[in-house]
Parts: C-alpha cells; sequence; structure tokens
C-alpha cells in the first residue's frame, strides 16, 4: 500500500516509475541490470536491509535516497551522508529531495 502511495505521489510530480521492488533479492536485481535515472530505496525491505542495493547504485553512479522512519541517524555511518525522506514525508518532502539529487 505504502509502494501504491509513494507511485501516485511519484506521478503527481510527473516522475514515471520504471520499476519497483518487494524484496530484496528483486531489488538488487534491478539495481544491477535496470535502467533508470534515479531511485528512492526504503531502508527496510521486508525485514532486509537495502544496503546491497545502495551499493550497488554507488557502483554505477546512480543517484538514490533512502527512505526510512529513522531519519539519517537510523542509517550506518558508511551512508549518513545520503539523502534521506523521513517517513512519514509530505508531497513537498518528496520533491524537494527529488530535485536536489535529480539535478
Amino acid at each position: 500500500m505504502i509502494r501504491m502511495l509513494l507511485e501516485d505521489m511519484l506521478a503527481d510530480l510527473g516522475y514515471g516509475v520504471a520499476a519497483s521492488a518487494g524484496g530484496l533479492n528483486e531489488a538488487i536485481a534491478l539495481a544491477r541490470d535496470s535502467d533508470f535515472d534515479l531511485a528512492i530505496l526504503d531502508v527496510n525491505l521486508n525485514g532486509n536491509a537495502v544496503y546491497p542495493v545502495a551499493d550497488l547504485l554507488m557502483e554505477r553512479g546512480v543517484p538514490f535516497v533512502f527512505s526510512t522512519g529513522y531519519g539519517d541517524r537510523g542509517l550506518p555511518e558508511a551512508y549518513r551522508d545520503r539523502p534521506t525522506l523521513r517517513k512519514p514525508f509530505q508531497l513537498s518532502n518528496l520533491e524537494n529531495v527529488l530535485t536536489s539529487i535529480a539535478g
């Protein structure tokens, strides 16, 4: 349900959704093999930390933002410099962070 809400918010902002993943393995495959301009990573994918996906995106130079209920303080030190959307977030928060990473 949260994924659908996010997709609606992105559509409202004029973004298209290339793909979405409900689990870590699917997200890793998408991060490795798909073409897209940026990514929004929920820190917790069905109980699994999303950091392997973040690492793949960093290697590929794909901008991304973390989404988490804990804010950047809930991230490991290595990722605290990355943009973070603290849940629950509003459309304006999403727009601001996407504008900052999309260039």
